[in-house]
């Protein structure tokens, strides 16, 4: 056995260049992918972090329905009864204009008290200062400068951005609401034979989703992780391509040497398993390498994931790398069931190889009508199954599993097609030399075949992310546009700031757009409810994605509402039907309009309508339009000097839609870097395949050569028709690519976000990826190209030496 791993292994000194395509091929898989598996599992890592350190996992509260505040004489008497419970308080409060989320805590029986008391020692205090007046306030270190009038301030990192954890008592005077609370916490340990919540305290509910503004990040950012996930996993098998025609190759140049060993008694078995060891120490070493790279791009692309998760979601992620066993084991992992998968065809052909000795080597250079018509089933039954994927699982993996299905489809169908095309190109050609290339470009497909698949997912992927990253923006700024219309935004601390900043605008003729809101839920989700004063800005810039005929007349005079697509998604809501908001307010929806970006739902009600409902209004922000003669400068000017504001309580609009804007663009930073890698992975592949037919094109080109054609003819040749193939399966893939983006703006985000995009199309990116692919594949073929060119005439000569 070792003398038979010996003699396989002793090819690659031999093929140096091909030994090192190889590895470099399946190293960049594993990086691609580790790379990716490296980031979620350091995302999932600070989630379950601060979940874990906050004590609010996997429990359920009691909570007063429409978040109706809790009569604090409720929690004692559930206590006397002997439920064991922690109280919770949670509002908004505002700090120098800007408002946060303040949670009051029994830091006695609060379950995240460890982490709080363990922050609080870092910083100088302890126990009693946590209990006793000022009190100690915990914050996100971003949130902390927000809170210069506490003279107790400790950075508590495992909580989002904008919420405030304090004791109780503290929280009560801040809010203004000392004896009543949000809901209570049941703890895990209860006495047994205590008398049911529900005979108790009927009116209350018990509800799964305790966290309230601590929630579990991992819910909000699931879909993002399983995006990710799936570019990993594409590029992890475009890469898997290149080693699957090396290792093909290599068992085809050692046919010499496996004629050798099974005349001198060596095994089919034997020799099996020796290429089962080979590959398994090739596996070995491209995958620890590929960890490397892949742990590198991982620390350089976390920062930005960091950020778009920070801003988007408020996750509390670090922006450090640490070297996990989990996803390192995936990467092995995955580098060994890949190296597996692509060496399946070179198990099957040293079987045949081995078995066959006593027939003449027939070399399969061309695709036989059997083959295309496997290439054809296999095509159509995995886009059948993707189709039946979409239809029959749930949410995101029926989306994926229907690209999945119709991808690989689709790359298993462009043998079939560059076939019959140089098929229909050969009938034309007069010329001699033309005619031949086009032939013998026929006799390529074979080898060919699973770089051109792997270059026609790329441009597909950059295709269709390109489209849906490009509509996603466009549909983005149309609509921060529309739903950022005033010309200043002035951040105001209550209600009657805000009645102030009203009156003060009025005497100035400048109009007000007030957003006030009062936070609620549905049966699944929290819900935010508008109320927006009856100004013609909104019926002129509002976006509706539909809406009744007289929407606005039934918004102010009626008492209809508006809801996200989100919220109409999650509750099936259509025009006309009724949206239960409080136990006596079902307004009919008279419109939907697109809210991206909120994992929540939103409704939108009149002002009125919305005080008469509800008592519990807040207002953090006033919109002001100037008016004729007046411009945004000076508008903001007069604010400040008129109603004494600092320099950040009063901002343009244009600057909020930029800072938006600035953050959308972040956001896709990381998936325009893996299709960036994507495409270069699928170039690695096709100058794999170039160089690994190498030796096989010398009996092809020999003949013409000694018919007149100079080498550097030929080398020509052979980049036309590099070009060429590139050309041909650009335009299979657009198409492609443009199905991609219409499932990913249309399926996926639905099931991921609750909306849908409209889709744009963007020539000039196209083009600019034509030129991208074709200078891919240039640079693919022109190491072959120059090795033609300059290759000795002994070397053609010698092919006439053997009877071929």
């Amino acid at each position: 056995m070792r003398q038979t791993l010996y003699c396989f292994l002793s090819h690659w000194r031999r093929a140096p260049l091909q030994l090192f395509l190889l590895v470099a091929g399946l190293a960049l898989a594993t990086a691609l992918w580790s790379a990716v598996q490296a980031i979620n599992a350091e995302a999932r890592a600070s989630y379950a972090r601060a979940v874990e350190q906050l004590g609010n996992t996997e429990l359920q509260a009691l909570a007063a329905p429409d978040n109706d505040p809790i009569p604090l004489q409720t929690y004692v008497s559930l206590r006397r009864a002997g439920w064991q419970l922690s109280p919770i308080l949670e509002g908004t409060w505002h700090a120098a204009g800007s408002p946060l989320t303040v949670l009051g805590v029994d830091a006695l029986s609060y379950p995240g008290t460890a982490a709080m008391l363990d922050a609080a020692t870092e910083a100088g205090f302890d126990l009693p200062a946590l209990l006793t007046p000022p009190g100690v306030v915990y914050a996100h270190p971003d949130t902390l400068p927000a809170l210069a009038e506490f003279e107790n301030r400790v950075p508590l990192p495992q909580l989002p951005p904008r919420v405030v954890l304090m004791d109780l008592s503290l929280a009560g005077e801040l809010l203004g609401q000392e004896n009543s609370l949000s809901r209570l916490l049941i703890l895990p340990d209860q006495p047994s034979g205590l008398i049911a919540l529900a005979d108790l305290v009927p009116e209350l509910e018990v509800s799964q989703n305790a966290d309230g503004a601590l929630a579990d990040p991992a819910r909000l950012t699931r879909s993002f992780h399983l995006n990710l996930t799936a570019f990993g996993f594409l590029a992890f098998c475009v890469g898997l391509f290149i080693v699957q025609g090396s290792v093909t190759l290599g068992i085809e140049q050692r046919r010499g040497t496996i004629t050798t060993l099974r005349c001198l008694g060596v095994s089919t078995r034997a020799l099996l398993r020796a290429l089962c060891l080979e590959l398994l120490i090739l596996a070995v070493v491209a995958g620890t390498l590929g960890l490397v790279i892949g742990y590198l791009l991982a620390a350089m692309l976390l920062p930005d994931v960091s950020a778009t998760l920070r801003g988007l979601y408020g996750a509390p992620v670090d922006g450090s790398l640490t070297l996990r066993p989990l996803w390192v084991l995936s990467g092995l992992m995955m580098t060994a069931v890949g190296t597996a998968a692509a060496g399946l065809q070179a198990f099957l052909a040293l079987h045949r190889m081995a078995s066959t000795l006593s027939r003449p080597a027939v070399s399969a250079s061309r695709i036989t009508a059997r083959g295309i018509a496997l290439f054809c089933g296999a095509a159509i039954g995995l886009i059948a199954a993707g189709a039946l994927a979409l239809w029959g699982l749930p949410g995101l993996w029926g989306g994926f599993g229907f690209l999945g299905g119709t991808l690989l489809g689709s790359a298993l169908l462009v043998p079939p097609l560059l076939w019959g095309a140089t098929g229909l190109c050969l009938k034309p050609l007069k010329s001699p030399v033309w005619r031949w290339m086009v032939a013998d470009s026929r006799l390529q497909l074979v080898g060919l075949s699973l770089p051109l698949m792997a270059l026609l997912l790329a441009i597909a992927t950059n295709i269709g992310v390109g489209t849906m990253v490009s509509s996603f923006r466009l549909t983005f700024l149309d609509w921060i546009e529309q739903r950022v219309p005033a010309d200043a935004y002035l951040e105001v601390t209550s209600p009657l700031a805000a009645e102030e900043v009203a009156t003060w605008a009025e005497s100035l003729g400048a109009r007000t757009l007030p957003q006030y809101r009062s936070d609620s839920r549905t049966a699944s989700a929290p819900l935010r409810i508008y109320g927006i004063v009856d100004d013609p800005i909104y019926r002129s810039n509002w976006p509706l994605l539909s809406a009744d005929p007289e929407v606005w007349t039934q918004l102010y005079s009626a008492g209809a509402v508006l809801v996200s697509e989100q919220l109409a998604h999650r509750e099936g809501l259509a025009l006309g039907d009724r949206l239960r908001l409080a136990p006596d307010w079902s307004p009919t929806v008279a419109g939907i309009y697109p809210d991206y970006g909120n994992p929540d739902g939103q409704a939108v009600v009149a002002l009125s309508t919305l005080r008469a409902k509800r008592s519990d209004l807040a207002v953090s922000r006033v919109g002001l339009i100037a008016p004729e003669g007046l411009s945004t400068a000076e508008l903001m000017q007069r604010a400040r000097d008129e109603l004494n504001l600092g320099t950040d309580e009063i901002v343009e609009g244009a600057a909020i839609r930029q800072l938006s804007v600035g953050i959308f663009d972040r956001t896709f930073v990381v998936t325009g870097a893996l299709n960036i890698l994507t495409l270069g992975v699928a170039g690695f592949a096709l100058l794999t395949s170039f160089l690994s037919q190498w030796h096989k094109r010398l009996p092809h080109l020999a003949p013409i050569w000694a018919m007149g054609v100079t080498r550097p003819a030929l080398a020509g040749l052979e980049l036309c028709r590099s070009l060429a193939f590139a050309l041909a399966t650009f335009m299979l893939a657009l198409p492609l690519g443009l199905f991609l983006a219409w499932a990913l703006l249309k399926v996926i985000n639905l099931e991921a976000f609750g909306w849908r995009l409209p889709m744009y199309l963007f020539p000039a990116d196209w083009g600019r990826l034509l030129v991208l692919t074709l200078a891919v594949a240039a640079l693919a073929s022109l190491l072959p190209a120059l090795r033609l060119a300059r290759l000795a005439p002994a070397s053609l000569l010698g092919v006439f030496a053997s009877d071929r």
